[in-house]
């Protein structure tokens, strides 16, 4: 059994206790969260309309936080000597999926 997640405007696809990084959660280590459902998969079971993924809940514990990879940006602009560069590195949440719950 899977399930598609939806969180930070991107899906992962997640199984019970995998690990991801989803986009920075405004909670605490080992609190836990509760994702949106897109898509349920369970053998030959797919659950893909609102109307059946209402009762659907996937779990998870906050582990920690992870970074992403360093992006270097650089703007200029010509004939005026202006040159910048710039990094950045994204922040996530690393969460482990604890429970893939089907309400019947």
């Amino acid at each position: 059994m899977y399930a598609v997640i939806k969180s930070g405007g991107k899906q992962e696809k997640v199984e019970i206790g995998s690990v991801v990084d989803l986009e920075l959660l405004e909670s605490d280590d080992n609190q836990e969260v509760v994702l949106a459902a897109v898509l349920l998969v369970d053998g030959a079971n797919i659950m893909a309309t609102p109307q059946l993924l209402e009762k659907v809940s996937v779990k998870g514990k906050i582990v920690g936080e992870s970074k992403g990879k360093k992006v270097r940006g650089f703007t200029y602009r010509p004939k005026a000597r202006g040159r910048r560069r710039f990094g950045h590195r994204q922040h996530y949440s690393r969460v482990e999926i604890t429970e893939i719950n089907v309400g019947k």
